[in-house]
């Protein structure tokens, strides 16, 4: 593990929680520039081990939800931006939360590995309320002379071994 100066840490902080902000206020489009275009876009959920597994390190399978690129990621935006996306109607109200990010330098300069610890919270209509918790690994590079951040790579796991949501139509 490198430490990064408070300044860094403060930066990709603040890009952290300005791309949360865009999420809740539906800027999707605004979202997707925060992504490089060849980003990897992941969510799985946790798998319930037993103790004695994970200290032999055996996972049992786990359940991919998303495995996209910027593409797909594209195609999702647009579709929630035609109005015919049933899930999506009326739309969600969402409140991104992230907290305990840590930064760790890479061997590639200009790159970084970010994790941080996750909760969305989501109502829709009169009475449907989800709470999503987890973890993301996120991988930033720097672009545009070092004035700017891109994501290339967005690991996310929920903690929930299942989830208990009516769709999963929103961006974490």
């Amino acid at each position: 593990m490198s430490l990064v100066s408070l300044e860094l840490q403060h930066q990709i902080s603040q890009f952290l929680y300005r791309e949360a902000k865009l999420l809740d206020d539906w800027k999707f489009r605004e979202w997707l520039d925060v992504f490089a275009e060849d980003i990897s876009y992941t969510l799985r959920t946790t798998p319930n081990a037993q103790t004695r597994d994970r200290r032999r390190s055996v996972e049992p399978p786990t359940t991919w939800v998303f495995n996209d690129n910027k593409h797909l990621l594209e195609r999702r935006v647009a579709r929630l931006e035609t109005g015919m996306a049933w899930a999506e109607e009326p739309p969600s109200r969402t409140t991104h939360m992230v907290s305990n990010v840590i930064v760790e330098a890479t061997e590639v300069d200009g790159e970084y590995d970010v994790y941080v610890t996750y909760l969305l919270y989501r109502t829709q209509k009169e009475k449907d309320v989800t709470i999503y918790c987890g973890k993301r690994h996120d991988k930033l590079r720097q672009v545009e002379g070092g004035l700017g951040w891109q994501i290339f790579n967005r690991k996310i796991t929920l903690d929930q071994v299942t989830y208990n949501s009516h769709n999963l139509s929103v961006f974490f």
